[in-house]
């Protein structure tokens, strides 16, 4: 009987009826529960990707928010996320309800990179120990101690170095081309191709297709390795008495655990990229934002510099100290970091149980992104936030910290290297527009077009370092 059926139907008939088949799978696996978040309308299979513009995604995001309001659903492919805007309900997700939307998603591409492990991307205890095993060593070499500050320091003159020796009226290029640094401003970079977001909607297919997210994997397949040399490199003569750096206090502490797997040789190597990845591509975007609008904004890099000269002088380096008298500068490092937008949309987070935020239920399991561009670039709150302009942080002529400024996130899983960013990117600046003049290269129009990937960095550009 089922040979015979067969037989009588024909292609075209098991076409449509596999075609419809699949229609209804779709519908019933991807369908809202009652009470969701407002979803825009769903095409079969790939969602809400007819919506998003690749190349320019926050004013894609802009737009379905004033059309659907500070809190909305979309799916990208199999992905099902709620977009939070505003601090209101920004705040609502990272701070009061931080414990419901702890963990990591499980985003195909940053799987394959970051996995499961380290500080980034790791949930549950294993972060929990990774994080406090972290902050307590940066703290035993100095984060927030003297001894630190003078490090930093010691790298602003030796960049200081560096640029003098571009003899001032030569353009250059301001980034570390070290293979490492390069490896990872690539993959920055890639992230936001074309390619890349579709491996993560449609992973089972893009790994057979050619593209950015192919150069990614091998990208951090090349930095694993060369962890894993550093790390062989400090066992070659470590001391478990006497621990030199992080890995070497990594290695004691593997040495100790034995009876969990909290700490073995691959966390180190994860929570190690993580920590020079995060520590320090987005602190280097930040710089070249800066950089980049001092160029831009002559008229403002004169006060800075005038500030700086009545303050400090010439004579002897910026301290963290001279943070509290240098009010202009602070709020012009403040513009930098909000108007440069490093992290627009945070790094996204996953409900760990059923919730409801302003009323709408989110599921178990559902992605959350907290858009911080809505609050960087929030109208009701900065004068002219689409511009570039220090006064958005000066009141009465001193500095003044804006409550929606929260370039590094908000709750139990911001940014633990806060304290770290906040104190070079002030050394940096401060060391490099005491020495130097930035301008544009003669005949040459700097572009503030920014760069989309993991971080949005400024597009590589060219400038003029000239010694004051």
């Amino acid at each position: 009987m089922l040979h015979f059926l067969w037989d009588s139907i024909s292609l075209q008939t098991f076409l449509i009826f596999l075609f419809v088949f699949l229609l209804i799978a779709d519908y019933m696996k991807n369908r809202n529960p009652k009470n969701f978040p407002p979803t825009p309308f769903r095409l079969p299979f790939v969602g809400h990707i007819y919506l998003m513009d690749f190349k320019d995604p926050l004013t894609a995001i802009q737009k379905l928010s004033k059309r659907y309001g500070d809190i909305f659903g979309m799916h990208m492919g199999s992905m099902k996320f709620v977009m939070v805007n505003g601090m209101r309900l920004v705040r609502e997700v990272l701070v009061n309800q931080g414990d419901k939307f702890m963990e990591r998603p499980e985003i195909p591409l940053d799987e394959q990179v970051f996995s499961k492990i380290g500080l980034i991307s790791s949930s549950g205890h294993l972060w929990k120990a990774q994080r406090r095993f972290t902050l307590s060593t940066l703290r035993n070499f100095g984060l927030g101690k003297r001894s630190l500050e003078e490090r930093i320091q010691e790298e602003c003159q030796f960049l200081g170095d560096v640029f003098r020796d571009e003899q001032g009226e030569e353009s250059f290029q301001p980034s570390d081309f070290q293979r490492l640094l390069k490896l990872m401003y690539e993959m920055t970079a890639l992230h936001g191709a074309i390619t890349s977001q579709l491996y993560n909607n449609f992973p089972s297919i893009m790994k057979y297709v050619p593209g950015a997210h192919h150069t990614i994997f091998k990208n951090w397949r090349l930095l694993k390795k060369f962890m894993q040399e550093q790390i062989n490199k400090h066992k070659e003569d470590w001391n478990p008495s006497e621990s030199r750096d992080y890995i070497d206090s990594y290695l004691l502490e593997i040495s100790k655990d034995h009876d969990s797997d909290t700490f073995r040789e691959e966390h180190l190597i994860a929570c190690t990229l993580d920590l020079v990845f995060a520590g320090t591509e987005t602190t280097s975007s930040t710089l070249r934002w800066a950089l980049l609008f001092m160029a831009t904004h002559p008229e403002i890099q004169a006060r800075v510099q005038a500030e700086i000269d009545a303050v400090i002088g010439r004579a002897r380096p910026p301290a963290l100290e001279d943070r509290n008298n240098l009010h202009y500068t602070n709020a012009v490092i403040h513009e930098v970091q909000r108007r440069g937008n490093v992290i627009p949309f945070n790094v996204p987070r996953m409900a760990t149980e059923d919730a409801y935020v302003d009323g709408y239920f989110i599921p178990k399991g559902t992605i959350l992104t907290t858009n911080l561009t809505s609050l960087m670039f929030d109208k009701n709150e900065w004068k002219t936030p689409e511009h570039f302009n220090p006064e958005h942080f000066l009141k009465d002529g001193k500095f003044w910290k804006n409550e929606n400024f929260i370039p590094f996130s908000m709750g139990k899983r911001s940014c633990l290297g806060e304290l770290l960013a906040r104190s070079e990117l002030f050394l940096f600046f401060t060391s490099l527009l005491q020495k130097f003049t930035f301008q544009a290269p003669p005949d040459t129009k700097l572009s503030l077009e920014p760069m989309i990937g993991i971080a949005m960095a400024p597009k590589p550009y060219k400038i003029c370092a000239v010694p004051r």
